[in-house]
């Protein structure tokens, strides 16, 4: 299968391939500095939890370089604020934080700047190299979820582009694709930005693994045809008691699959996964533009002056949830359980 590969460095500059511009166009944007990396993830170009990660990893790594060659007595201070910075970028996926907090850790006193950096440098390679393994453990053991005949729907985008390489949900399907078994796949269009018809469709096409496109309110009808036999999607951040965070659509999804019997699935690496929150009521969830809503590829579709609400993501209640994927195995309720022996067994 093409091997779709969203984030590479070299000759010191991150190249992300701008997903802004997908499917029309595959254009590379590159980065030099982290400042223009906190504008690739606040402005999409970049997108989807572990990748923003990795980006910020690499966000880290160019502030310490830039920091360090302007030899400043107050590193540590100035790393500090570039780090704050990068972390206010998006709010609601954990995997920015713990890249950052990760870097932050590597970057401990005791050498000189020049050091720092190319430690940090080394880091953020690191954490893209253990992202690809993370998202390949996960396809092997999500794969048995998959069935052989039947049908699986998939929200949003979460594969190759929306990590490093091999992607979490889609990585399961991928998986279970190339394990032999044969199913119908149906991915949404996941408005407003149409992450699925504009970059999930694109990577099914590139996969050679045949997927229908369908709009995001056709679920529940294609659910009462009994035409989807289950549910698979990624997360933004999981709590404590398996409450997930994911794009807007994905609560309705659950909800819809729970009425007509049907298995609901996550596929999230551990770092997704934040114990420090009880439950989902305590995650932040991004507000957007209402442009995003009352335009269409720049083109007004509402009337001026109306009201929009934009919110990124919702939480789907554990309840909903037959089973979350992670890089340490299949995940089941009680998720207060499972989800601690799977962090524990992840470090």
């Amino acid at each position: 299968m093409n091997e779709i590969r969203p984030i590479q460095w070299t000759d010191g500059r991150l190249h992300l391939l701008d997903q802004t511009r997908l499917p029309a166009e595959e254009v590379t944007v590159t980065v030099t500095r982290y400042e223009e990396a906190v504008d690739a993830i606040r402005e999409m170009r970049v997108r989807g939890a572990p990748a923003i990660g990795v980006t910020a990893a690499y966000a880290m790594a160019m502030a310490a370089r830039d920091i360090g060659d302007g030899g400043p007595e107050n590193f540590a201070s100035l790393l500090e604020q570039a780090a704050t910075r990068i972390k206010a970028a998006r709010p609601t996926a954990v995997n920015l934080g713990w890249a950052v907090d990760r870097m932050l850790r590597a970057a401990a006193p005791g050498s000189g700047a020049r050091d720092i950096a190319e430690r940090l440098l080394a880091e953020a390679q690191e954490i893209q190299r253990e992202d690809e393994a993370v998202n390949r453990r996960m396809g092997d053991f999500g794969k048995d979820l998959m069935p052989d005949g039947g049908s699986v729907l998939t929200h949003c985008n979460t594969g190759a582009l929306a990590t490093s390489a091999f992607g979490t949900a889609l990585g399961v399907i991928r998986a279970g694709w190339e394990f032999g078994k044969r199913f119908e796949v149906f991915n949404t269009e996941t408005r407003p930005w149409l992450q699925g018809a504009r970059l999930t469709s694109w990577e099914f096409q590139k996969l050679g693994i045949p997927a229908t496109l369908m709009a995001d309110s056709a679920a529940g009808m294609l659910m009462r045809q009994g035409r989807i036999g289950c549910v698979i999607t990624g997360a933004d951040r999981i709590a404590a008691n398996g409450d997930t965070a994911n794009k807007i659509g994905t609560y309705s999804l659950a909800v819809l699959a729970k009425e007509h019997g049907i298995p609901f699935y996550v596929a999230a690496p551990i770092s997704t996964i934040d114990l420090s929150l009880p439950d989902g009521d305590g995650i932040e969830i991004e507000e957007r533009a209402p442009e995003e809503v009352t335009r269409f590829g720049g083109v007004r579709t509402a009337p001026e002056g109306v009201a929009a609400v934009n919110p990124a993501f919702d939480v789907t209640p554990h309840r909903y949830i037959s089973a979350i994927v992670t890089e340490c195995g299949v995940a089941s309720a009680p998720y207060a359980e499972s989800l601690l022996l799977a962090v524990r067994g992840g470090r």
